[in-house]
């Protein structure tokens, strides 16, 4: 895989200034199932049919597009040599602002994209964008983790009951997706680590200090669990230990109340 993009790199003209390989390829974790994943940055901006006319004349086909239109990121997606390719286009000055983004609060995953990015063509920026992503500033991390720990709290635990209808799997779901979401933005951000997907989560956070028990395993049961009940304890339970892991703040400490009154809740029906 990483022959196919450095092939992608290496038939695009001069005017692509940065290609970054990105993705499962990029940190040589890839399987017979990834895809190749490529930043693009130009000197100017591209309109999406230029994009299209530069990825055909690297060798991709089936091309295809995701995601808004019309913005200044470009996606083109295709296969070469029989293996699905993503491509990203950012004009360079696109790229500066979407760095400086991160440190303003940005919750995408550029950030962990580009540190753990490799260089198949460059003119020195990607190592630039690295060395100001090694500093995680302590508070971009407070500020994460207390617009994480906003939902949890602002009813009543109770409220939560509601969720263990008959034919509310969908809302539990929802409700437990964000939950997880939350958890895992929490442990990052305590961390010091940029978050990346949800993807292998596992081995993602198998490195941290700073986190539940079989974080990822218990999202995993939460998630899978037929027992609507079960499942939204199990949750709960993952995040009051998430929060109590989080430094102190008026949403952190509205939500150690809350969960531990909605896991007393849940645990008090579990008996009767």
């Amino acid at each position: 895989m990483r022959l196919i993009a450095q092939g992608v790199a290496d038939a695009l003209p001069v005017t692509a200034e940065e290609v970054v390989l990105t993705g499962s390829v990029s940190r040589g974790v890839a399987d017979d199932v990834s895809d190749i994943e490529m930043l693009i940055v130009t000197r100017s901006e591209l309109g999406l049919e230029d994009c299209f006319s530069l990825a055909a004349a690297c060798g991709l086909t089936e091309l295809g597009t995701w995601g808004v239109q019309g913005v200044p990121t470009k996606r083109v997606s295709g296969y070469r040599s029989g293996v699905p390719v993503e491509l990203i286009w950012w004009s360079r000055a696109h790229a500066e602002t979407a760095v400086g983004a991160v440190f303003a609060g940005d919750l995408s995953t550029t950030a962990d994209a580009i540190a753990n990015g490799v260089a198949l063509r460059t003119r020195g920026l990607l190592a630039q964008w690295q060395e100001r992503l090694r500093d995680y500033p302590d508070e971009l991390a407070r500020a994460r983790i207390e617009d994480a720990a906003l939902t949890w709290g602002g009813f009543a635990p109770a409220g939560l009951l509601t969720l263990l209808r008959p034919g509310e799997r969908l809302a539990l779901l929802e409700r437990m997706v964000d939950d997880a979401s939350r958890v895992v933005r929490i442990v990052f951000a305590l961390n010091r680590v940029w978050e990346p997907t949800h993807k292998r989560l596992a081995d993602r956070t198998a490195t941290l200090a700073h986190k539940p028990e079989r974080l990822a395993e218990r999202i995993e049961e939460a998630l899978t669990e037929p027992d609507p009940h079960r499942a939204l304890l199990t949750m709960t339970e993952l995040q009051a230990e998430t929060v109590a892991l989080a430094p102190d703040g008026p949403n952190v400490d509205r939500a150690r109340k809350w969960l531990g009154d909605a896991r007393e809740i849940l645990m008090q029906q579990k008996r009767s």
